[in-house]
C-alpha cells in the first residue's frame, strides 16, 4: 500500500511537471531502407514524439510555420535521436523532405509523428555473376545508428526495416532478422522486408541478394548502354541518313517536275 501511494505521488508530480515545463520525448523510431536496382536507397523514417501539455501550442505553431528546417526541429525537440540514420558517402543525401504530423492529444500532452523521406547513393554494391544475374551487397557504411565500442547498435526504441526488390534471392543475411523469423527451408522465398529491433548489434551486419533480370530488361539495358557509349556515333549516322533522305527526296521531286 505504501509503494502504491508513492507511485501515485510520483505520477501526479510528473503530470504537474509536464503541464508546467514543456518538453518532447521520442518514444519510437521506425526506419525503413528500400534498396533499388540502381544501387540507391530510399529511406523513410517515422519518429513518434510525445509532446508535453506545455509544449502543445509551441509544436502546433512550429508545424504551421514556413521555412522551418530539420535543424530547427532538432533545436526545439533537443534529442539526438531526431537525425537521419542512413547516410550516403560523405554523409550525403538528396530529395530530402520533412513532414511534421498532426497532434493527437492525451491527458497531460499529446503525440505526433515526424516523417523524414530522402534518398542516398551507393547503398549497395553490385556484381554481375551470370547472364542476367546480379549480386547486390548492402554497404553498411551508410548506417548512422547508435555508436558503441565495437561498432553500432540499434537504439532500444528503433525498428529497422530493409526492403529488397521483389523476386530477389537471399544469399547472406546476418544477423538473422527478428521479422520474418529465420526460414532455412525456403530461404526467405517471397519475403522482401526484413526487420531488426531490441537493440540489435550491427558490427558484423551482412546482406547479400541476387536479382535475376527478365530478357526484356536485358534487351532494354543493352540498347541504353549502346546509346550512352556511342552517342556521337549514333548522332552522326542519324545525320548522314537524314541528309541522304533529303537528297533522295529532292532528286525525286526535281526529276518528276521535268
Amino acid at each position: 500500500m505504501r509503494n502504491f501511494s508513492k507511485l501515485i505521488i510520483f505520477v501526479s508530480f510528473f503530470y504537474i511537471l509536464s503541464s508546467v515545463y514543456g518538453y518532447y520525448n521520442i518514444t519510437n523510431i521506425n526506419t525503413t531502407l528500400i534498396l533499388n536496382s540502381n544501387q540507391s536507397g530510399h529511406v523513410v523514417e517515422v519518429f513518434t514524439v510525445y509532446v508535453s501539455n506545455a509544449s502543445l501550442t509551441s509544436y502546433q505553431q512550429t508545424k504551421d510555420a514556413i521555412g522551418i528546417t530539420l535543424s530547427d526541429w532538432q533545436k526545439i525537440i533537443y534529442n539526438d535521436g531526431l537525425t537521419q540514420h542512413i547516410l550516403g558517402s560523405g554523409h550525403s543525401i538528396y530529395n530530402f523532405a520533412f513532414l511534421p504530423g498532426p497532434l493527437i492529444t492525451v491527458p497531460g500532452g499529446g503525440y505526433a509523428t515526424l516523417t523524414m523521406n530522402y534518398y542516398v547513393k551507393n547503398a549497395t554494391s553490385i556484381k554481375n555473376i551470370a547472364p542476367r544475374k546480379f549480386e547486390y551487397t548492402l554497404n553498411d557504411s551508410v548506417f548512422n545508428f547508435q555508436a558503441v565500442q565495437n561498432g553500432q547498435i540499434l537504439p532500444s526504441n528503433l525498428r529497422f526495416n530493409i526492403i529488397i526488390p521483389k523476386g530477389s534471392q537471399i544469399v547472406t543475411l546476418y544477423p538473422l532478422s527478428d521479422s520474418p523469423k529465420p526460414n532455412f527451408i525456403n530461404n526467405y522465398t517471397n519475403d522482401t522486408m526484413f526487420s531488426w529491433y531490441t537493440g540489435e548489434p550491427l558490427s558484423q551486419f551482412s546482406l547479400q541478394y541476387v536479382v535475376t533480370e527478365s530478357p526484356q530488361v536485358e534487351v532494354v539495358d543493352y540498347f541504353n548502354n549502346l546509346y550512352k557509349n556511342y552517342t556521337f556515333e549514333i548522332y552522326l549516322v542519324s545525320v548522314v541518313i537524314l541528309v541522304i533522305l533529303i537528297v533522295y527526296i529532292y532528286r525525286k521531286t526535281f526529276s518528276n517536275s521535268k
